[in-house]
């Protein structure tokens, strides 16, 4: 029972720095853009490039490097990608110009690296310790990485008010280290031939990449629409961002706790797109700086769920396969994260963004007709 705990430690420690780590750049945003620096918003934006290629990357090749190392194997690469990326990192602290910007593009690599091997393996590693309430066990990984996410830039910039900011990485790669001491779940490493990819793996990754890309138009954009295409100060639209992933994180721990009996998670699971596509509808036609605050709470509480509950649906459809399908769906993830974030700038070109927000109700649909599939329950005999 101790092993269990201890090891229970090191897997949601892993996923709680991760979640430090993977959002280190976008709060660097102010600071890299600042002497000694000086990037500009095209080479601030390029640093995004190759960590979602790495992330993917990292999450697709989790499969094949478990079949060679094992599950600890993968898990201790992921941890060493990210040591190496914080370290890069660190070193991008102390330097400028040229070096700067070239140890940021490497640490952005590194860094989508760990990310993708990481997170497929905390994933497969939760519903493991916990196989009677997996959904719960990865709901509340989730949540934790997405707590590391709020919490992270307030500690790098408090950390630089009165030292470097390199700090703050240094002192997430030792924590990494740390976590290498702790014992971790025994070993899941497939032996002998590797069962054939099924078809109905695909739709658990759909549902993923299609939540992604709401997901991320919600949290990439919603500064950016309320200070610009809503003309209200700037402090309303960083709130309305903090509120979009607080009240993500407090409601993947509420509803992961709620008892089946009283909720079934399949219904919660299936009010979620519903949720995300009411939020899509309504905001274009929001004015009030508060009630848009409130609106995006809302879409944060709606996204809550959908992911960590896929992963569930998933490694527990595939119980042989769990490193793969952790691995697709991160990868799924993070590429409809990539589309929502970054492919919404070139195509208000073309379109404005509240057009985009109620074209946006649309995808509602195609995640519940998925979600209800893929939440069906397993047929008897």
């Amino acid at each position: 029972m101790k092993m269990v705990k201890l090891s229970a430690v090191a897997v949601y420690t892993a996923g709680f720095l991760q979640g430090c780590a993977f959002v280190l750049i976008p709060a660097l945003g102010t600071i890299l853009a600042a002497a000694p620096y000086h990037l500009s918003s095209t080479a601030y934006g390029v640093l995004f490039l190759p960590q979602t290629l790495g992330a993917i990357f990292g999450a697709l090749s989790a499969e094949t490097l478990q079949k060679r190392i094992g599950s600890h194997g993968l898990f201790r690469t992921g941890v060493a990608a990210n040591v190496i990326a914080l370290l890069l990192l660190a070193g991008a602290a102390y330097s400028s110009g040229t070096l700067a910007h070239a140890l940021l593009l490497l640490e952005t690599l590194f860094l989508g690296v760990g990310f993708g091997l990481t997170l497929a393996a905390v994933n497969h590693y939760a519903a493991l310790l916990f196989p009677r309430t997996a959904t719960m066990a990865v709901t509340l990984l989730n949540a934790g990485i997405g707590g590391a996410t709020a919490l992270s830039p307030l500690i790098l910039h408090g950390i630089a008010s009165w030292s470097n900011w390199g700090v703050w990485p240094l002192m997430l790669a030792v924590g990494f280290v740390l976590v290498l001491m702790l014992p971790l779940p025994a070993s899941t490493a497939q032996t002998g031939a590797s069962p054939r990819w099924q078809r109905s793996m695909l739709l658990f990754a759909l549902a993923v990449f299609i939540y992604a890309i709401g997901e991320g138009i919600f949290g990439s954009w919603a500064n950016i629409y309320i200070s610009v295409n809503k003309s209200l100060p700037a402090h309303i639209g960083a709130l309305a961002l903090s509120a979009f992933w607080g009240s993500m994180t407090l409601f993947r721990i509420l509803l992961a706790l709620v008892p089946e009996r009283i909720i079934p998670q399949r219904w919660i699971y299936l009010a979620a797109p519903l949720g995300m596509g009411v939020c899509f509808a309504v905001l274009p036609f929001l004015s009030s700086a508060w009630v848009l605050v409130g609106a995006f709470a809302i879409a944060g509480a709606a996204c809550s769920v959908y992911f960590p509950f896929s992963m569930s649906y998933g490694l527990t459809a595939f119980s042989g396969q769990q490193t793969r399908m952790a691995g697709l769906m991160v990868a799924a993830l993070m590429a409809g994260e990539g589309i929502g974030s970054f492919a919404l700038g070139p195509l208000q070109s073309l379109v404005s963004l509240e057009h985009i927000y109620l074209f946006a109700t649309l995808l509602a649909l195609p995640l519940f007709v998925l979600g209800w599939r893929i939440s069906l329950p397993p047929k008897m005999g």
